[in-house]
């Protein structure tokens, strides 16, 4: 039964006048508002920086349920075939979700081969409608039915697994996924370095389509920023990545930012043991999109200290479609199911 299910899709523009500047890291945090916003429309209202403006935000299913299911704790976004978006729970649910109004139209449950409840983070939608999904725990990456039933499970690095059974902390693993251009490759993203790398060296996993399955394929280094990790990438149709970078500092807030970057040309890093900065090694290239402290706040409040009361813990991103040559992107914050913090949308348009 719904418990209560809120419909709203928040359309904002409130004249940005001065904007607060970037703290440190980010992993959780605040917000409430339910009212809808009109302002004017215009461009300079909207600006995040040259390329990223906001169209809005909505916190319109912060803390409700649907079918007694919490809505909330969203890790990852994704679109599926019928146009529906597909939202990601931390707490091994997956829901269906109309992609204009944000309504909660199905939830389905998940679990391991045990029965087990997932630390679900990254969704990818493969053409057959089947659902990829990270878990930090291991980490893992499983293939489930629309149902949720576990149909495969991909092979991850040795090195890449929690310790002691390989060099990665736990709950600081598998976060993004994606597939790319043409669905023949998949990429996970860790969110923070693995124990013999440099601090910020994340690695990004690929696997190819083989047999009907996924096996290893190259590896690459991507550099956060300092402080930061990788809760999110969403490959673009030129094999370009949009990658999300997110951190919390205590009393200060979140800072997230949105880079452009290329691993075409980087180094496969999958033989090499520690990345420490050696000479040889090509990098992912990454470009700055926008700091989102510099969006502009349009009413949104926060219950916590943070720079720009828009900010949250954003965590999913999906590019949702493309007008006026801009990419349509939603961003989706984990409110962790904590009173403090905020399950938050937000509608950006992305040029790149």
């Amino acid at each position: 039964m719904r418990l209560r299910t809120v419909l709203a899709t928040l359309t904002v523009g409130l004249a940005a006048a001065t904007t607060p500047t970037a703290a440190g890291p980010a992993d959780a945090h605040p917000a409430t508002s339910t009212a809808t916003h009109t302002v004017a429309n215009t461009a300079t209202d909207k600006a995040c920086s040259p390329a990223v403006s906001l169209d809005g935000f909505s916190d319109a299913l912060d803390k409700t349920t649907f079918d007694g299911t919490f809505v909330g704790n969203f890790s990852a976004l994704a679109l599926d075939r019928d146009g529906s978006l597909a939202a990601l729970s931390d707490r091994s649910s997956l829901f269906g979700l109309d992609a204009k109004t944000l309504a909660p139209k199905s939830v389905v449950p998940l679990a391991d081969e045990s029965g087990a409840a997932l630390d679900s983070e990254g969704l990818a939608i493969d053409g057959d409608g089947t659902r990829l999904i990270t878990s930090e725990t291991e980490p893992s990456i499983r293939r489930y039915s629309r149902d949720g039933r576990i149909l495969d499970r991909l092979p991850v690095p040795s090195s890449l697994l929690v310790a002691p059974a390989g060099r990665a902390t736990s709950n600081q693993t598998f976060e993004g996924l994606t597939l790319l251009p043409g669905g023949r490759t998949l990429l996970a993203s860790m969110e923070y370095a693995i124990s013999g790398d440099s601090a910020g060296i994340v690695r990004f996993q690929t696997w190819r389509r083989q047999h009907g399955g996924f096996a290893l394929s190259a590896q690459y280094a991507y550099r956060a920023d300092s402080g930061l990790g990788v809760p999110e990438i969403q490959a673009l149709p030129d094999g370009r990545l949009l990658v999300l970078e997110r951190g919390f500092t205590a009393g200060v807030g979140n800072t997230v930012r949105l880079y452009l970057a290329d691993p075409r040309h980087a180094t496969d890093t999958g033989g090499i043991a520690d990345l420490t900065g050696q000479g040889g090694v090509r990098l992912v290239k990454k470009t700055l999109l926008a700091d989102i402290v510099n969006c502009p706040s349009q009413g949104a409040t926060a219950e916590q200290p943070q720079p720009n009361p828009l900010l949250d813990n954003i965590e999913g991103m999906v590019i949702t479609g493309r007008a006026k040559g801009r990419l349509e992107v939603l961003l989706v914050s984990d409110d962790n199911q904590n009173a403090a913090q905020t399950t938050r949308f937000y509608r950006l348009r992305v040029r790149v």
